[in-house]
């Protein structure tokens, strides 16, 4: 555990891109097989411990420490794995380490996922024993599955990629076919084995991705426009008989939209945006019948799929481009042929789960600026702008795709509460709940946001929550009602959860009103009237 723990301590502490990707690079070379696949699997978040989880974490650590000064600890730390690998204590006459290879790192996953429920708990305060505090924090972040160390998947796979001289999209496009502890890839990556292969198998492909459009006119001669909706991309594969569906992070979502999987039955790979069915405002004019991303939120992370759950919201995809047709790999091809060919391709498949994202008409960029400009529909994000002779290329190319946001909505909302962030934030009050005001002048929560402030704004918000609490409720502060926020976000929506009967989609501080009394924040009369639909 020492060399990952040591890994996990360098990539906390260090902000720096190159410097992660470094990081990473040396320990997958210095480290044997299978402790570094398994580390790899921690940082891509492909481990799974079923029998540790964070209720098991709090459960022991309550035997161990006093709870009040361990809850009270974790709320001032804001993470329960930091806080209890400083809390957990010690014999004082307890070596530092066991010295059989017990807590070697493949030792520890191989241990902790080959023992049930009732066994798990034991077996991880046993290890807690013998570790230190970085080994501690080490451990529970592997075995819950929690590392929040600023690595995501691909940068993880893109550090391995380039330690070992690979593509990283040919690691990606066998990624899914391996599964920890990744010994063929490794093999391959050292010269010792041939590249792993992945014929027959159902593997994901590297999105081809958009660049922001910012102060650029293009020809609509030159670019097709299509409209970006709002809900997840994904990808849709299907080989050897079997279909999955993968997230844009690669993650595969399969068990989540049985419904989905178990209509595409044409082998293939195509990408396009998962959506709920429904009838939106104005979603006609635009090719739609896609509800707002608050319906398709019902979906989102289920393990289990109820049959009222599929009923009640019928998940379907809008197809933006084709991949693979058949075992034909269409990637290289111009995107005006993978058009043609993803209708024809489309046309076989049930009208019911499957449909091709509608082009947009324009005769000029001015026209399709007010056409974009005029698209309120709940499920449209903007425009996708793709030049025709593109091919579909794995991340972001300059010049090839651009992604044309609709304009935010704002409003003044007043702030209620304040919470610790995580992390890096853990020490700062960083997460806010504000509201507007009802008819009966009651003020009621209409959203939450953590982000869209500079760290001089967040220091400056903090010491406002500090200096005007008037109550506490464990890590909440509530706060005088005296801070108007602009708030922007992308659309709202009715909620049956919330008091206020709304809620934002994507909402963000954009400015700190000083100059504005909370008298005059807005009301929830003038957010209704910005509801698009009430799915």
């Amino acid at each position: 555990m020492r060399e990952f723990s040591q890994l996990l301590d360098g990539l906390v502490y260090t902000r720096s891109r190159n410097a992660k990707l470094k990081l990473i690079g040396d320990y997958l070379r210095r480290v044997p097989d299978p402790d570094r696949g398994y580390a790899l699997a921690a940082l891509t978040g492909e481990l799974d411990l079923p029998a540790v989880k964070p209720a098991v974490v709090r459960a022991i650590a309550e035997e161990r420490v006093d709870p009040v000064l361990l809850h009270m600890s974790r709320d001032y730390v804001g993470d329960m794995a930091e806080t209890l690998s400083l809390l957990w204590p010690k014999a004082i006459d307890q070596p530092a380490d066991l010295d059989d290879g017990t807590l070697r790192l493949a030792n520890v996953v191989e241990r902790l996922a080959g023992l049930g429920r009732a066994e798990a708990p034991g077996a991880l305060a046993r290890m807690l024993d013998h570790l230190d505090a970085s080994g501690r924090y080490a451990l529970l972040k592997l075995a819950t599955g929690a590392l929040r160390i600023g690595v995501s998947a691909r940068l993880a796979k893109l550090a391995l990629a380039q330690a070992f001289d690979l593509d990283v999209d040919a690691v990606e496009e066998v990624w899914h076919g391996i599964g920890p502890p990744y010994l063929p890839l490794f093999a391959w990556a050292e010269g010792r084995g041939a590249q792993p292969t992945v014929e027959n198998v159902p593997v994901f492909r590297p999105f081809m991705l958009a660049h922001p459009l910012e102060g650029i006119r293009l020809s609509v001669d030159e670019y097709a426009a299509e409209w970006k909706w709002d809900g997840i991309r994904v990808q849709i594969v299907r080989a050897g008989g079997e279909t999955r569906l993968y997230s844009r992070a690669g993650d595969d979502i399969t068990g989540s939209f049985p419904d989905v999987a178990g209509a595409f039955d044409r082998d293939g790979a195509v990408d396009g945006e998962l959506l709920v069915k429904g009838e939106a405002q104005g979603a006609a004019a635009h090719g739609g019948g896609a509800a707002s991303f608050n319906a398709l939120q019902q979906r989102l992370g289920r393990k289990a799929v109820s049959q009222k759950m599929l009923s009640d919201y019928p998940a379907f995809v809008r197809l933006y481009d084709i991949l693979i047709d058949g075992s034909e790999d269409l990637r290289p091809l111009p995107w005006s042929e993978r058009r043609a060919r993803l209708e024809h391709f489309a046309a076989t498949l049930d009208p019911d789960r499957f449909d091709v994202s509608a082009l947009i008409d324009a005769p000029c960029f001015d026209a399709l600026e007010a056409i974009r400009g005029g698209a309120r529909d709940a499920a449209i994000e903007g425009v996708m702008l793709k030049r025709r002779d593109s091919p579909y290329i794995g991340g972001r190319r300059v010049g090839h795709w651009y992604k044309w946001k609709r304009d935010p909505l704002v409003a003044d909302c007043v702030l209620m509460y304040a919470q610790r962030g995580s992390g890096k934030r853990s020490s700062y009050y960083s997460d806010y709940t504000f509201g507007c005001w009802a008819e009966d002048g009651e003020l009621l929560p209409v959203g939450k946001a953590y982000f869209g402030f500079t760290d001089e704004e967040l220091l400056w918000l903090d010491r406002f929550v500090r200096n005007n609490t008037v109550q506490r409720f464990g890590p909440v502060r509530e706060v005088e009602k005296s801070l108007v926020l602009e708030i922007a976000f992308d659309s709202i929506h009715v909620s049956r959860r919330h008091k206020s009967g709304l809620a934002m989609r994507f909402p963000r501080i954009s400015r700190i009103r000083t100059d504005k009394p909370a008298a005059e924040a807005d009301r929830l009369e003038a957010l209704r009237r910005m509801v698009t639909d009430t799915t």
